[in-house]
């Protein structure tokens, strides 16, 4: 991935932080923001990047994450206390967003491109 697409990454990232909440995943708290944020993150992350969601199963159910341009994209692993055997299991929009629901969705989707430099704010 050239340089261009580690900065929108780490743009990426920083909206995230500053739109996860509990409006984007009932799990969420304070010491651990990406909490039950994989689903919701990794469908906005793919309308950004494009590229693929893919999973990994854990004792919690199915992790959601990204695979752009060849590289995996967990922009939740934080919640995680241990380290993540990833599988890579090829998933698709509709089972991480039954990790999710359409309000959660429509108002991480809103507020991620709001703090996004690069967004066209135009993404379907």
């Amino acid at each position: 991935m050239d340089g261009h697409h580690l900065g929108q990454i780490e743009q990426i990232m920083k909206a995230l932080y500053k739109s996860w909440s509990s409006d984007s995943s009932s799990k969420w708290s304070q010491d651990n923001p990406a909490k039950g944020q994989c689903g919701v993150t990794a469908l906005v992350v793919n309308d950004v990047l494009g590229g693929e969601i893919r999973k990994t199963k854990l004792t919690e159910g199915w992790h959601f994450y990204n695979f752009i341009n060849g590289k995996r994209y967990d922009l939740t692993v934080s919640q995680f206390k241990e380290d993540t055997l990833y599988m890579d299991i090829p998933s698709n929009r509709d089972e991480a967003f039954s990790d999710t629901n359409e309000k959660q969705y429509s108002y991480l989707k809103q507020s991620v491109i709001n703090h996004l430099p690069f967004s066209n704010r135009k993404l379907h």
